[in-house]
């Protein structure tokens, strides 16, 4: 029999006692019959075993094995198990309400984990690449219209990055804690062509209310958003543009923060990239499958941190191995 405690059905437990964001307010028909928790179980089993899609889902939940048998007994409620038709819909639209639960999650480990002690309340901000699934759609063809292949993903788009260069796919937008533990707070997936500074008012709401210093690269450096941060109680603090060396006030104070931020973010995206086998091409195709897919994993390294803290097991080494055993 499979034991309790293996790190699958762990995780998939634990989504059970996590708090509820509020509900939205209702729409018309019927109510739904099963509740969102028991879809966001489903995701973190994708996650973990990278099933991209509700057909091999299914297949693999479908398995006779005990693990599937005790896997499969926690996506049913009331005795009931969702239809494929149902799997489909409600997966589709969880992409919906997973930046509010990271917000959530995030909030919740910050408050249990205390990563900033009595003061040094700084997160950091920054956007990272990942390739989108199939070929890819040069310009000259999507200006004209033309999809020379299938495999290619017409919702993903061109960015130019300072150290992968031209790449086409997705930016995930991460905001997680410049302290001894990199807890994500708020999390968005784009297309590659979306500017940092334009997504990141929409991460502000899911950030703790004790948060003091918002640190980004010049990509931040944006008026409207420093008002927006503002607004909030919050410090941005962004790299200058201009030619170096910066002689202004605070430049020694910003010099700190930036190697804080690229200390943290960049450290933080490229382990997450590590344990998501994220290097590569995304296992899914389109905007949607993908939010599922990248920001459930997101949600995954979560209740990695939540889990391993109830067993004082170290929260920055060993996520790798401790997830690839599920």
């Amino acid at each position: 029999m499979v034991p309790h405690d293996s790190v699958l059905v762990a995780l998939v437990r634990l989504v059970d006692r996590l708090p509820e964001p509020p509900a939205p307010p209702r729409g018309r028909g019927r109510p739904r019959a099963y509740s969102e928790r028991l879809f966001l179980k489903a995701v973190v089993l994708m996650v973990l075993r990278r099933i991209p899609t509700v057909h091999l889902l299914l297949a693999v939940l479908d398995q006779p094995t005990p693990e599937m048998r005790q896997v499969r007994a926690l996506l049913a409620e009331d005795g009931r198990f969702p239809t494929r038709r149902t799997w489909e819909r409600r997966l589709a639209a969880l992409p919906d309400s997973l930046p509010a639960r990271i917000g959530l999650l995030g909030r919740e480990l910050t408050a249990a984990l205390e990563p900033w002690g009595a003061d040094g309340r700084a997160a950091a901000i920054d956007s990272t690449v990942l390739r989108a699934r199939g070929g890819v759609w040069h310009k000259q063809d999507r200006e004209a219209g033309i999809v020379p292949h299938t495999s290619i993903d017409q919702q993903a788009h061109w960015t130019k990055s300072g150290w992968h260069g031209r790449v086409y796919g997705w930016k995930l937008h991460p905001v997680t804690t410049v302290a001894a533990v990199w807890i994500p707070l708020a999390a968005e997936l784009t297309p590659a062509n979306a500017a940092d500074n334009e997504v990141a008012p929409g991460l502000l709401a899911e950030l703790p209310t004790e948060l003091a210093f918002l640190l980004g690269d010049t990509s931040y450096q944006d008026e409207d958003l420093r008002a927006r941060c503002a607004e909030a109680g919050i410090e941005l603090v962004a790299t200058r543009r201009g030619a170096y060396p910066h002689r202004d006030g605070g430049v020694a104070v910003r010099r700190v923060f930036h190697r804080l931020r690229s200390t943290a973010i960049e450290n933080f995206n490229e382990q997450f990239k590590a344990i998501f086998d994220a290097h590569g091409q995304v296992p899914t195709r389109g905007l949607r499958a993908t939010t599922r897919h990248v920001l459930g994993a997101v949600f995954v390294y979560q209740l990695t941190l939540l889990h391993r803290s109830a067993h004082a097991a170290d929260l920055r080494v060993g996520l790798k191995p401790f997830l690839k055993a599920a």
